[in-house]
């Protein structure tokens, strides 16, 4: 008959319906030597609960968390940076160029002559670009190889001018900022 009862009990367990009474039974039963065979899993899982029960946690548990300084610092950083940003352009306006009449005549030729030399470049851009969309028509139209290798050869040749007058920009760059030091 108590095997009858601790089934019952061991069915409304699985279920979730014992009360605190009903499973302090089943434990004694399940701490005892004479254990039915069909139910020896069980027993198991009951002495396993009794050991977990006595283990205890003995590392110490931080009570103040670490605090983090790298966010303090990322918000330090940024209002300096934010500062710097405002401050900064107001240092050198007293030396700020606002017009072509506050240059001196040397510097408007240097001016003039960059001017020139970005709109030369302008231009030989514009036709390199042409040339290469006639690259590209030719090989949509099935010309032979020959041809589209000799128009890339000559479009070579067009870009190595061009990367003469990029030189010469160069140049007319490095005569302004030489005259802009000396002057200060």
């Amino acid at each position: 008959m108590v095997l009858n009862s601790i089934e019952k009990l061991l069915e409304k367990y699985d279920n979730g319906e014992t009360s605190l009474k009903e499973e302090q039974q089943l434990k004694a039963y399940f701490a005892q030597d004479n254990v039915a065979p069909h139910l020896e899993s069980y027993r198991i899982m009951f002495q396993h609960f009794k050991t977990t029960k006595q283990e205890l946690y003995t590392k110490d548990v931080p009570l103040k968390p670490k605090k983090n300084f790298v966010y303090q610092w990322i918000s330090v950083a940024a209002v300096a940076v934010l500062m710097l940003g405002i401050f900064i352009p107001k240092i050198g306006e007293e030396n700020r160029i606002t017009s072509l009449d506050d240059l001196s005549p040397e510097e408007r030729k240097v001016y003039f002559q960059t001017k020139e030399a970005l709109a030369m470049l302008s231009s030989n851009f514009d036709k390199g670009t042409s040339g290469l969309s006639m690259l590209s028509d030719n090989f949509s139209q099935g010309t032979s190889s020959f041809n589209a290798l000799s128009l890339a050869s000559e479009s070579f040749n067009v870009g190595a001018e061009k990367v003469s007058h990029v030189n010469m920009l160069g140049n007319t760059t490095n005569k302004y900022l030489k005259n802009t030091k000396e002057n200060k």
